[in-house]
């Protein structure tokens, strides 16, 4: 009897990168079949392991719903509540997590498979507990792709957070103003985004028990939640937008000739994060709201030097406005919540 060579795919991929995407040949390996490997693996089995580069150049969970649920299991030995709503804070906002009523607090790199948050302004942690009588999961801290991460392993707490049961993702950001009647320290209501991230978190092997192959992205943001998130706004007497949110690379900021293009095509503000979140969240088939604070101005006839200070102080003084809006949308499911909780009895 002969021994049988498992077949082998190879994937040869190329990127072209102008702007913020990159060129150049990327290789992986995807092993296929039904035989044994010289070292007694069976190849027609799944197995965890994760190949690096990705498409998008960073690392490749192959088996995501085991992964997945690894990272439960260990959010689960501290914390049993079934999370309502995911929230996800970004630069210089995430003091809007000491409102919550915590019962565990988990350090990403205790979490297994989460990625670790190397940006300032991002404290890097789990916190899981109760806001306005919801149970919540809210992330200290985000990930981007410039620190080289994957736009899987970016929108993978996304997952986690579903598993956990939210239903609805609340995620916040700083940004840059292209629309001329925005100002600085302005809360935008996200209405809809443009991705120009060289990639894509669904980018892969699909499993159906993540959601659809192809989702429907034509209402991406919750309208009702929009509306909502306006009327706290007016009610507290303060500036919120809606606007259209463009996701870059980065690190870098834009050029002059960058920020005219992003107005042409309809960006309201840009950022570096947020989009692949969202796409996630959508997938998953849950509600988003996109929040975003305008911690400088983007106009690039008469562009000022950002300064990393600045922007960081700007969050912060705009973060007690960003907080009511949270608060307030969440008081508005919990008041959804116990009116169907009491229907149902």
């Amino acid at each position: 009897m002969t021994t049988q060579k498992f077949p082998l795919a190879l994937y040869l991929v190329e990127a072209s990168r102008k702007g913020h995407f990159v060129r150049g040949p990327l290789l992986f390996l995807i092993f296929l079949g039904n035989s044994e490997s010289s070292s007694g693996f069976p190849i027609g089995k799944r197995r965890r392991f994760s190949i690096t580069p990705s498409i998008d150049g960073g690392t490749l969970m192959v088996d995501l719903h085991a992964c997945i649920e690894e990272a439960v299991a260990e959010v689960r030995r501290h914390w049993t509540g079934q999370a309502e709503v995911g929230i996800i804070l970004g630069t210089g906002l995430g003091s809007t997590a000491q409102e919550i009523c915590r019962e565990a607090v988990l350090p990403y790199e205790s979490i297994p498979h989460f990625p670790r948050s190397t940006v300032i302004g991002h404290s890097g942690q789990l916190v899981c507990g109760r806001l306005q009588g919801l149970p919540v999961a809210a992330m200290e801290g985000r990930f981007h792709a410039y620190e080289g991460y994957s736009f899987q392993q970016i929108a993978f707490p996304v997952r986690v957070m579903k598993a956990l049961g939210a239903k609805v993702l609340i995620v916040s950001n700083a940004c840059g103003g292209l629309n001329p009647q925005f100002r600085q320290g302005d809360i935008v209501v996200i209405e809809d985004h443009i991705n120009l991230l060289p990639g894509n978190p669904l980018v892969g092997v699909h499993d159906d028990r993540l959601g659809p192959r192809f989702p429907d992205m034509s209402a991406p943001y919750d309208r009702e939640l929009i509306e909502v998130a306006l009327a706290i706004a007016r009610r507290e007497d303060f500036v919120a937008h809606k606007g259209v949110y463009v996701a870059v690379l980065g690190p870098n900021l834009e050029t002059r000739a960058e920020y005219r293009f992003l107005r042409l095509i309809g960006a309201d503000v840009v950022g570096m994060s947020t989009v692949p979140e969202v796409i996630t969240a959508v997938q998953s088939g849950m509600r988003v709201l996109g929040l975003s604070v305008v911690t400088d101005m983007c106009l690039p006839d008469a562009l000022k030097p950002a300064v990393i200070e600045e922007i960081l102080e700007t969050a912060n003084q705009a973060e007690p406005k960003l907080r009511k809006i949270v608060l307030g949308v969440l008081a508005h499911l919990a008041s959804q919540h116990g009116s169907s909780s009491g229907g149902s009895g």
